[in-house]
């Protein structure tokens, strides 16, 4: 008799895998991921010598120390948020929490894919929204008629990847009060480069949920460490749903002392902010045509040779992200120093 296989949901079975191009990336100009392009604070490094141990790796993670710290750095109390394996696993908890099999959860195209990814994975029914075609503007009034009493929950990029893009707070105001019955997440990955926030509004909105990441700014990237505020009703349903231990220890120290060094990321955003100006400057000098960026990248139009272009500059030692197959033509670029994009232009004029 022939043996039965496995029965695979079928919410997989739909499933588009994911597979970012993370492979070969020692030793090259890492401009394609966003992240920061110097490293972390040297403080991070300091600190895990100093408290890292033997005996301490042996055992399980304990966050009682950095709850208490990072609480008092982003002004909430302790139980109004949760400590994430990075942005990823704060999607997951709070779709697993609040989202059903076959109810609706809204996002935005070209958007971060771990939106579609774990809604998919979750059985929701997904519906995108379009960035405005041509400006890739928020669309705000579509987003707000597309909402609905059967809307369980809206996932949103401020400043948004990969347009860079980005709404102030009377705009994600007008989606909270429009979304009354969904969880409404705003995940501010970018938020240092930006400085919008929308973290003094949880006491007046009870369905806002804000994230954050360690792995953009911060330099902490490998580490996987995010949080997830809302209030702390949801934070205690949303505890339920998370692993115990899913935040290693390793990572749980480092951030201690990443947000104390407060003197260090305010050099570091400086500096993208001075170095995306001249990025600015180098696109009109070469005539490409580009979208002016809340966020530490740019996305620019580099027609039919996106994926050439992409590919030589890897050959160069320098890495971008092409983004035409959500965007016709485009490539994104991340802004680290001003001396990295130089060398970003030098490379992207000698094969224009």
């Amino acid at each position: 008799m022939r043996p039965r296989g496995l029965a695979v949901r079928p919410a997989v079975q739909r499933m588009a895998p994911y597979s970012p191009p993370t492979g070969g990336r020692a030793g090259k100009l890492r401009l394609d991921f966003n992240e920061n392009t110097v490293g972390s604070s040297p403080r991070v490094i300091e600190y895990l010598k100093e408290k890292l141990s033997e005996a301490g790796l042996s055992v399980y993670p304990e966050y009682g120390e950095t709850k208490a710290a990072l609480a008092q750095f982003f002004g909430v109390s302790e139980n109004e948020f949760l400590l994430t394996n990075g942005t990823d696993e704060a999607i997951q908890v709070l779709i697993n929490t609040f989202v059903d099999d076959g109810e609706e959860v809204i996002t935005l195209h070209p958007s971060y894919a771990m939106y579609r990814f774990y809604s998919e994975l979750a059985g929701a029914r997904v519906t995108e929204i379009a960035y405005r075609e041509g400006t890739l503007a928020f669309p705000l009034e579509e987003l707000i008629a597309a909402i609905s009493p059967a809307t369980k929950a809206v996932l949103i990029s401020n400043p948004n990847n990969p347009t860079g893009t980005g709404i102030d707070l009377p705009e994600v105001r007008r989606i909270l009060e429009a979304a009354p019955n969904a969880a409404v997440l705003i995940d501010e990955a970018y938020f240092e480069f930006c400085g919008v926030t929308a973290l003094g509004e949880l006491a007046a909105f009870p369905n806002l949920f804000v994230s954050r990441t360690f792995s953009k700014a911060y330099g902490m990237a490998s580490m996987r460490l995010g949080c997830l505020f809302s209030r702390a009703a949801n934070c205690a349903w949303m505890h339920k749903a998370q692993s115990p231990y899913s935040v290693n220890a390793v990572a749980a120290l480092a951030a201690r002392a990443a947000v104390e060094d407060t003197d260090y990321i305010r050099g570091f955003v400086d500096e993208v902010l001075a170095a995306r100006e001249e990025a600015y400057a180098g696109f009109e000098r070469m005539g490409i045509p580009y979208f002016r960026s809340r966020a530490n990248f740019v996305l620019f139009r580099a027609g039919e040779r996106s994926i050439a272009i992409r590919d030589t500059l890897r050959e160069r030692g320098v890495l971008v992200r092409d983004r035409s197959y959500e965007i016709a033509g485009c490539v994104r670029v991340t802004i680290g120093t001003r001396e990295q994009v130089r060398r970003f232009f030098r490379e992207l004029e000698s094969i224009w």
